[in-house]
């Protein structure tokens, strides 16, 4: 049942023109709607969206479910706040208020908050104000010049034009066109708003597939054609062309009238994704990510909403836009941890892209070269159909891949880079072709110590050390952002000069290439360097164009680049993602080094990758080097179903924080206090969390294992409803289907 809207203000409107009420969701942290009365004469129906009354402000709200499903005691429509404005878009769809609801109650998460994602473009709300355009009336000015008769030329086959468009076409000036309008030659029009992209046409080129590209795209295309739901798992080495085999479900969809979404990592909408599909559909999908201006994405939703924009590329945000009618959703890369939002309201979008595309009733296409071991499951018991790729397109071959044990090859004194990395990188070069060296750590250096004294920088406000940006001057905290200018003394001993830089990061990585290839052209790529998303395309795109010779990036580079002078890919550190307890290290460690390495040779350049390691023998290693991508997921599967980790298993994570120490661990412990005895659910905990401490705030876990067929929802809202009531500085965040452990 809705809540009493007046219950929040203490005060009842006397309103006599209200006629009934309907429960409304509003941004709030609260688990159910809000009542709010409706006006004379105004029409609202579940889904609208409308401005209500919450305290002193004016605030978005969606009417939820039926206006007459209150199976309480009756409301007052006198005695309630009326909502103020509908705003003039098409309500949410019931197939969206269903997903919504569905989200919240997987998730546990307040309903409001998830509404919240689907209407977060408030100036979107009211319709696009026509443009001002002019028509030509005909007739002549009183002195003719040169530049006047180019803007007459323009317009005398009676066309309408806006006066910048006019001034640029004929180029002239404004106050050409603007002498024309006062000599009463035009009149103003008004035309509508232009599109936000072009419509993409299907048809607009025949598919570049063939062999096995042209068979898996037959497959998909034919389980669409049977209507209703249906999940396909794409499973194809780097380069095998898998991008093509699901532009033709797009294209299928967009046959049968339906509004497609693509989900990206964000990293990877990289103009040269956007290009492919421009150059198969002939137009650009829309853009939705992090980096797009506030108005592009207002023009995006509305247009989304109107049905007017067919094809979406977005972020996991973008799952959450509310089309009118979505027939088909992609999840590129569908192993990638960033599809995990781990703040307000914890979610994985492949996993509700999955749901989403339930509940409409329509099919849902996951792609990756290296499939999470959830997708792999749902693939191997039949739940997923699985269409294999198991070949490069065309004539690429996959690089010849070779470990680098650096206990019989280690780098000189102070570098990281082996002798036999620096030959390969040399050859490379010397061909005129590129090399690519990663690692996955942002910076210069991980920890700043002194050599003296021993004092180790640490962010004031987290457990974590600070990193050394060296092309910034700055010692920066990559969980809560803090950042300090590099000192030249230290501050715990005051002795100068003596500050030493210990392990490597991208920064150092390329301190000591410039050392050993001085003439060679660099690139760093890493999010952190300035510029955001935009400068990232502009240097994704050189090093395409073959403007650069070596490129030392982070997973920036991992996911979806075509590069074709790429022939040499080397791996810096293979063991980093294994040093941690992270149950899904191997998997991430196998995936990220797999998607790195298949950088190489995509043109069908013979190609080497070269990993450096100090595990040689580790399986994870083994099965790189060895292709037997099988093999890993074999065995990684047998120890998941040992230990009953998902998809076996359940888990859920709790992490209590608070300003104080005392004040988290006692919460902590008081919910582990009231942890309900079921059968086949464990709690476990509470401890401190790995990163103990976050942005000054005390941070404890517990961690709820529970076998696969578990009420784990149902168990987490009796525990947290037992459990002591929250107050002071104490925060409670619950993670569902954890992907991160610190």
């Amino acid at each position: 049942m809705a809540k009493d809207s007046s219950d929040l203000f203490g005060k009842l409107f006397e309103a006599p023109e209200m006629t009934h009420t309907v429960p409304v969701l509003v941004p709030l942290p609260v688990p159910e709607a809000y009542s709010y009365a409706v006006p004379e004469g105004m029409a609202v129906e579940p889904g609208s969206v409308v401005q209500v009354p919450l305290g002193p402000r004016q605030v978005i709200g969606v009417v939820w479910d039926d206006p007459d499903a209150d199976s309480g005691r009756p409301l007052d429509p006198k005695k309630l706040r009326p909502i103020t404005l509908v705003f003039d878009c098409p309500p949410l769809t019931g197939e969206m208020r269903r997903f919504i609801d569905w989200v919240a109650s997987y998730t546990l998460s307040p309903p409001g908050l998830v509404a919240r994602m689907a209407v977060r473009a408030p100036a979107a709300l009211d319709p696009e104000p026509m443009v001002e355009a002019l028509r030509f009336l005909g007739g002549a000015p009183d002195r003719m010049t040169p530049a006047r008769a180019r803007v007459l030329e323009r317009v005398a086959d009676g066309a309408v034009w806006t006066r910048i468009g006019l001034s640029h076409a004929a180029g002239v000036s404004m106050s050409v066109v603007d002498g024309l309008i006062r000599h009463g030659l035009f009149e103003t029009t008004f035309l509508p708003p232009p599109p936000v992209v072009a419509r993409p046409d299907p048809d607009y080129v025949a598919p570049r597939i063939e062999g096995p590209q042209k068979q898996a795209a037959s497959e998909i295309v034919e389980t669409m054609q049977e209507g209703g739901f249906s999940a396909a798992l794409i499973d194809g080495v780097t380069g095998s062309g898998k991008t093509e085999v699901y532009f033709e479900a797009i294209a299928q969809a967009l046959r049968t009238g339906k509004q497609v979404l693509i989900l990206l990592p964000e990293i990877a909408l990289t103009a040269s994704f956007l290009d492919r599909f421009q150059d198969r559909f002939g137009a650009r999908p829309a853009e939705w990510h992090s980096d797009l201006s506030p108005r592009m994405r207002e023009k995006v939703w509305r247009g989304v909403v109107t049905g007017e924009v067919r094809v979406v590329a977005g972020a996991r945000s973008a799952l959450f836009l509310p089309f009118e009618e979505l027939g088909l959703i992609v999840v590129d890369e569908e192993h990638d941890p960033a599809y995990k939002q781990e703040e307000r309201v914890f979610y994985n979008a492949r996993d509700m892209a999955v749901v989403r595309a339930r509940i409409g009733q329509f099919p849902v296409v996951l792609v990756s070269a290296t499939p999470s071991v959830e997708s792999q499951v749902n693939g191997q018991t039949g739940r997923y159909h699985m269409v294999h790729l198991p070949t490069r397109f065309g004539d690429a071959a996959m690089p010849d891949l070779h470990l680098v044990d650096m206990r019989r090859h280690p780098p000189e004194r102070g570098g990281f880079l082996s002798p036999v990395m620096l030959r390969a990188v040399k050859k490379t070069i010397e061909k005129g072709q590129q090399a690519l060296l990663f690692l996955n750590r942002r910076g210069y250096a991980p920890l700043t110590l002194c050599r003296v004294c021993g004092h180790r920088f640490q962010c004031p406000q987290c457990s974590s050390w600070l990193v050394e940006h060296r092309f910034k001057s700055q010692l920066q905290c990559h969980q809560c952002g803090h950042s300090e200018r590099t000192p030249e003394a230290c501050p715990e001993c005051g002795t100068l000069d003596h500050l030493v830089a210990c392990g490597p990061g991208v920064e150092r990585i390329a301190e000591e290439v410039e050392k050993h290839f001085p003439d060679a052209r660099t690139i760093v790529m890493s999010s952190d360097l300035l510029g955001g998303m935009k400068r990232m395309r502009i240097e994704l795109e050189a090093i395409a164009n073959g403007e650069a010779d070596i490129v030392i990036g982070t997973q920036l580079v991992a996911k979806g680049h075509n590069f074709p002078l790429m022939t040499l890919v080397g791996i810096i550190d293979a063991d980093l993602g294994l040093a941690n307890g992270d149950p899904r290290a191997a998997e991430r460690t196998f995936q990220l080094l797999s998607q790195v390495t298949g950088r190489a040779g995509r043109t069908g350049l013979k190609s080497h990758g070269l990993l450096q390691t100090y595990q040689p023998q580790h399986p994870v290693m083994q099965a790189i080097v060895s292709g037997d991508a099988y093999a890993f997921y074999e065995r990684e599967i047998n120890e998941r179903e040992k230990a009953v980790l998902p998809p076996f298993g359940r888990l859920a994570s709790i992490i209590v924080s608070a300003d104080s120490r005392a004040d988290a661990e006692g919460h902590a412990r008081g919910l582990r206090a009231a942890a309900p005895h079921v059968a086949g659910i464990a709690v476990l905990g509470p401890a401190e969390a790995p990163l103990a401490l976050v942005r000054g705030r005390h941070r404890f876990r517990l961690l709820v294992h529970g076998k696969r067929n578990s009420d784990m929802q149902s168990y987490l809202r009796t525990l947290l409803g037992s459990g002591p009531k929250v107050r002071g500085t104490v925060q409670v965040q619950l993670d569902v289907d954890p992907q991160s452990f610190l």
